[in-house]
């Protein structure tokens, strides 16, 4: 008798702990709904590719359920905190601005999250920065513009564009000065009316803009691109980190993440479906029709990327703090 309870109790045991297992790893998102934040409003370019991200993570995902939930807000602050004070059991990921990386090296208060103790799941692009001069400008070269005798006005649209255009401009002693407040596709039309003279951004925006002869790219951060000088090349080395930082963000651009603390097994699973979303073939046909540059990365490479991007000496931090503070 006393034999035959322990057979029962191993029994039971090995039953139990093949229910745990049965509901590890991709098992576990089988009849679940998975939630994506987008953290912007619906439309433009991030729901887009969160749109297209969540639909094929969810084909490979067998048996989950994806929802896509915009919560815009605070420059994408609002979203990416509720992302990251979610319930770190895989069924809430996301997307967010690498700029927020800037946010985070100068402490914003605004911020809930560390960046670095996030669970990256992969990025879906990369997009190199580029400074773009309007055809009306009359600077054809990046030398040109360097060595302009009185300063020019520049465009700039969003926190991130702010910071960015700040970084550069300081480390490589442009003559340029900084308008805020231009949104969407302001910049372009401000540039075809002769009100600025550029602007600095990522050079995806702006391909139809120098396509249809409005501008001109004179320099390139990142990318795989021979039409447009790099400007790490045109550069001295005094400018070397910051072109190096704008570089490490145009290489992770539509990242997707969850927060800290995923079980690993999850991890593992939500990186195997967007490997196998992004590469699908009728996912890449998509994102070209929608002009969503497609460059996958998958798993701890982004993460990496992220750490060493937060990595920086405190005269730069300063540099992106002044950003904020000036009129």
């Amino acid at each position: 008798m006393r034999a035959s309870w322990a057979f029962g109790a191993a029994f039971i045991v090995a039953l139990t702990a093949g229910g745990a297992s049965a509901q590890s790893g991709a098992e576990f998102f089988k009849g679940k709904t998975v939630s994506y934040i987008v953290p912007t409003d619906p439309g433009g370019g991030y729901d887009t590719n969160g749109r297209l991200v969540a639909e094929f993570m969810e084909k490979y995902l067998s048996g989950s359920t994806f929802v896509v939930r915009n919560m815009p807000g605070a420059g994408q602050i609002l979203g990416t905190n509720f992302l990251a004070a979610s319930k770190p059991d895989g069924l809430t990921i996301g997307t967010f601005n690498t700029g927020l990386i800037y946010n985070q090296l100068i402490d914003d208060a605004a911020i809930k999250f560390d960046l670095n103790e996030m669970s990256y799941i992969g990025k879906v692009a990369a997009d190199p920065r580029a400074i773009i001069v309007s055809a009306k400008s009359g600077i054809d070269s990046f030398e040109g513009l360097a060595s302009l005798p009185a300063p020019v006005k520049f465009a700039t649209c969003g926190i991130s564009c702010v910071f960015e255009s700040t970084m550069l401009i300081e480390t490589l002693d442009l003559p340029i000065e900084l308008v805020t407040g231009y949104n969407g596709n302001e910049d372009q039309l401000a540039m075809r009316r002769g009100e600025v003279a550029g602007v600095i951004g990522s050079r995806s925006s702006f391909e139809q803009f120098v396509a249809d002869g409005n501008g001109k790219f004179i320099a390139q951060i990142g990318g795989t691109q021979t039409d447009t000088p790099q400007l790490a090349d045109l550069a001295d080395d005094a400018a070397g980190q910051a072109i190096e930082l704008a570089a490490m963000q145009a290489e992770i651009a539509r990242m997707t993440a969850g927060p800290a603390g995923i079980p690993e097994d999850r991890l593992e699973a939500l990186r195997d479906a967007y490997r196998a979303a992004t590469s699908d073939p009728e996912f890449i046909k998509k994102a070209a029709a929608m002009k969503q540059p497609v460059e996958p990365l998958v798993g701890t490479d982004v993460q990496n990327a992220v750490i060493g991007a937060l990595d920086q000496t405190p005269e730069m931090v300063e540099i992106l703090k002044g950003a904020v503070t000036r009129p």
